[in-house]
Parts: structure tokens; C-alpha cells; sequence
């Protein structure tokens, strides 16, 4: 794509419509800088397997940014997607798991396999990987800049060893956003729904760390705002550090240096639960630091998930992480389940879903016909219409199979039939069922050391065996 076309694009639109929840309607989307579409989504905290309620901003952002790529030009676009690498969940999970180890070390089992298995989660789904994928710990120098650029416009002080962010001193400085503008809400209401930590050393409850001391084990780096000793950042300051270092100090030359636009980009997007105060903060933080009036020009927000119809929760016994979807289901069909909801609305996981998805690739994958250049444009045109994903499968269902065939790739599906296939060639489907009445037997007499031995016999034939109040079902182990 030239740029002539690209700066077309820009001006004239490109016909996709977004919806922000900092301005709670939908608008034409036009990039800061055609040449250069930017956009930013939380990632992980690298603690514990990403449950399925994670998967969905995964995916969700994955559509929009193959759209933003097929609209302006793959070249044209940069997706940041952060990996939390220093948490105190993190420390409390490292100590727990490797209680012999040095907390370090301890830490570093931890993000590195969880990590690992979030990107082998993010792959299996069918998602791009982004285009900088920055760890926290590798931007400790950006944090500590914003910090002292704070603290130097009076909007941030230290104490007791803390160096924390005024949300009083935000609302008195010129140019700034109010507070509370995203979540919209009062300072009261902001209180009584937030986790405070009442901290003898705050000047007012509602003010944030954004620095905070180590102990001798744990980690650390020199500290900011003349601080002794080390430290580590909290953890709002950590995505205002990597969204500048890596979708605004690579571009700001593209715009003239008196335009406040300079230190803002395009797309900033997330879960609905991240909105207040993890959002809500990292405006505060950019913000103020850099005098503009806004972070992102878009924020986009996914809704809640629930599992067949309650709260996921382990106390519940519904938690439900990727890895375990991945082993009853292929990606391609946990993705498309997740996509028939429009993005902004709350989710019922369910069974009855997945079956469903499962029932349109196999269709759709069947029909003869190799991909066309093009997408279907009624696809394309849903898509654009603020990610309207169920419009668009609704589309497809209509679709000729060549343009359908390029939209499945569009939205992030192969196309290819064994990408579906769950085997039973293998599996003795009679011994098997034998061995499942003979676990039913022993359920019913309460013998659940029987019970747990046939699971593992099972297991080793391949087989995951599903209990629900309505019996016990089996299929192949993928």
C-alpha cells in the first residue's frame, strides 16, 4: 500500500466506526497518523494460567487488529500487547511454589513458564502475535522517567520511601483531564467502589503508588525522586512506560513538536474490569507527565464473561482456564464461540455454544471453493461497524464460499478441515464405554479412589471424561 493511499485513507476515513468509552458513543475512527496506527491492550500479569475470561480481549483485539491491517496496510500498523513480568501476586505465587528457592529465582520459574504457556494460549486461538510484545521489567528506566516528571510538576510526592500520585493535585493542574472522566464517576463513588490501601503515609485515600520500596529478597532497582535504596514500580506506571516507549517516542517526529497529539496514540483497549483504576490511573499518570489531554483517543472495552450462565469462580468449581478449553476443543472453535457476542457485551460461555461453532466450521470448512482476494465486503462492512462480530457470522452464513473463505481468514480462522478434527479412530470405543459404567458404579458407591484410579486408566487411552449433574460424557483427548 502506498502511502499516497494510506493518507487517502486517513482523510477521507476508512469507513471504520468505533465506539470509546471515554465518550460513551461511536465515531468514525481517524488515526493521529495514517502511516502509523497504534494501538495498545493490557496483557497479562504472568502469575497462573489466563482463565477463558482473559481469552476474550485476546481475541477480540486479535479481529480488530487484522481489520486495522487489512484497512491501512499491515506495514501501517503497530499492536502493543504488555507482559506484567513484576507483581506482587507474582512474588506471593513465586514463594508459595518454590518455597526452597531464592525469591528471584523463585519469580523467574514462575513468569517463565507462565508466560510460555500464554503465548502457546494466545497462538492456539488463532491470534497474531503483536507487533511488540515489551516485558515490565525491561522498562524500568521509562517508569522511573515518568515518575520524575511527575514529581517535578507537583503532581506526584514522596513518602516513607513511597513515591505516590496526588489525584487532588491532577484536578488543580491546567490542561488536565478530571479524574474520573473514563470510569464516570465522582471522586466518592470512585472510593467507595475501589480497593484503597489505607496507607498512614498518603496525603488522601485516593492516592495510587507508583513506586514502592523492596525488601532485601525481593526485586529491585534503584529508586527515583532521590529515593536510597531500590525499589519497583506499581503497577498502573508500568503500561504508561511501555505504551510511550513503544507507540509514541518512535513517532512523535511524524507530528509538528508544538502538537500536544505528539504524545498520544490511536487505541487504548482492555477488559471492562480495567477500567477503574487501572485505566483510570494510567490517564492520570500520562497525562499529567506529558501536558495533553488524553492518553489514546479510543478506549475499548470488551464485557464480562460468565460460565453457563454463573460468576466464574474456583469457589464455584467453574474456573475454566484456556488450556482446559484447549483440551476438549480446537482453538478455531473456542474462537468462534467467543465471537458470536458482540465484544461489549457480557458472554454466557457455554457447552451448547462451542457445540454450535463447532456445527458452522465444519460447514463452512467443507464447502469447496479457494479463498478470493476479497473478503466478503457485507463482512467487512459489520466488522467495521464498531467490531460487529455477530453481523458479521451472520454474513458469512450467506456468503459465497470463495469471499467466505477470505473472510474467515480476515477474522482469524485457517480454513483448513483439520484444523477441526477430533479423532476416534484410535480410542476402543467399546472398552471405553465399559470402563465408563464401571466408574459410574463405583461414583455411585461413593468409592472415589476407584473412581480417580479408572479416570488416569482413561486418561492413558486418550480420553477426558466430563461429569455434570446429567452423567458422564467422553470424548478424545486432544
Amino acid at each position: 500500500m502506498t502511502e499516497e493511499k494510506v493518507e487517502d485513507r486517513g482523510s477521507a476515513g476508512s469507513g471504520l466506526v468505533l465506539y470509546s468509552t471515554l465518550t460513551r458513543e461511536k465515531a468514525p475512527f481517524r488515526p493521529l497518523d495514517p502511516a502509523r496506527v497504534r494501538m495498545y491492550v493490557c496483557g497479562p500479569t504472568v502469575y497462573d494460567f489466563a482463565h477463558i475470561g482473559n481469552a476474550r480481549p485476546l481475541i477480540v483485539f486479535d479481529v480488530l487488529f487484522r481489520l486495522l491491517r487489512h484497512l491501512y496496510g499491515p506495514e501501517h500498523v503497530v499492536y502493543v500487547r504488555n507482559i506484567t513480568d513484576v507483581d506482587d501476586k507474582i512474588n506471593a505465587r513465586a514463594a508459595r511454589d518454590f518455597p526452597g528457592l531464592p525469591l528471584n529465582d523463585a519469580i523467574r520459574r514462575v513468569t517463565e513458564a507462565t508466560e510460555a504457556r500464554f503465548k502457546a494460549d494466545a497462538a492456539a486461538l488463532g491470534n497474531l502475535p503483536p507487533t511488540v510484545e515489551p516485558r515490565a521489567t525491561e522498562h524500568i528506566a521509562e517508569m522511573r522517567d515518568i515518575i520524575e516528571r511527575l514529581v517535578a510538576r507537583g503532581v506526584a510526592y514522596v513518602a516513607d520511601g513511597h513515591v505516590l500520585f496526588s489525584v487532588s493535585a491532577m484536578d488543580r493542574l491546567p490542561n488536565a483531564p478530571r479524574y474520573g472522566s473514563l470510569a464516570r464517576r465522582s471522586l466518592d463513588e470512585m472510593l467507595a467502589g475501589a480497593r484503597v490501601d489505607v496507607a498512614s503515609y498518603k496525603r488522601d485515600e485516593m492516592d495510587f503508588v507508583l513506586w514502592k520500596p523492596s525488601a532485601a529478597d525481593e526485586p529491585g532497582w534503584p529508586s527515583p525522586a532521590g529515593i536510597e535504596g531500590l525499589g519497583r514500580p506499581g503497577w498502573h506506571i508500568e503500561c504508561s512506560a511501555m505504551a510511550w516507549k513503544h507507540l509514541v517516542a518512535p513517532f512523535a517526529g511524524a507530528l509538528a513538536c508544538d502538537d500536544p497529539q505528539a504524545e498520544m496514540f490511536d487505541i487504548h483497549g482492555g477488559g471492562i474490569d480495567l477500567v477503574f483504576p487501572h485505566h483510570e490511573n494510567e490517564i492520570a499518570q500520562t497525562c499529567c507527565a506529558f501536558g495533553i489531554p488524553r492518553m489514546a483517543n479510543v478506549w475499548m472495552h470488551n464485557g464480562f464473561l460468565q460460565v453457563e450462565g454463573e460468576k466464574m469462580s474456583k469457589s464455584l468449581g467453574n474456573f475454566v482456564t484456556i488450556a482446559d478449553v484447549l483440551a476438549d476443543w480446537p482453538g478455531e472453535v473456542a474462537r468462534l464461540a467467543m465471537l458470536k457476542t458482540h465484544y461489549r457485551q457480557p458472554i454466557d460461555w457455554t457447552h451448547r455454544a462451542l457445540e454450535e461453532a463447532e456445527r458452522n466450521l465444519h460447514r463452512w470448512y467443507g464447502e469447496a471453493g479457494a479463498p478470493d482476494a476479497a473478503p466478503d465486503p457485507a463482512v467487512v462492512a459489520a466488522l467495521c461497524d464498531d467490531l460487529n462480530t455477530p453481523a458479521a457470522i451472520a454474513a458469512l452464513h450467506h456468503s459465497e464460499p470463495g469471499a467466505r473463505g477470505a473472510a474467515l481468514a480476515l477474522m482469524g480462522f485457517s480454513g483448513d478441515p483439520a484444523a477441526l478434527v477430533r479423532s476416534t479412530a484410535e480410542i476402543d470405543v467399546a472398552a471405553v464405554e465399559a470402563l465408563i459404567a464401571e466408574r459410574a458404579a463405583a461414583r455411585a458407591a461413593k468409592n472415589w479412589a476407584a473412581s480417580d484410579r479408572l479416570r488416569d486408566v482413561l486418561a492413558d487411552m486418550g480420553v477426558t471424561v466430563k461429569d455434570s449433574k446429567e452423567g458422564t460424557t467422553w470424548e478424545p483427548a486432544r
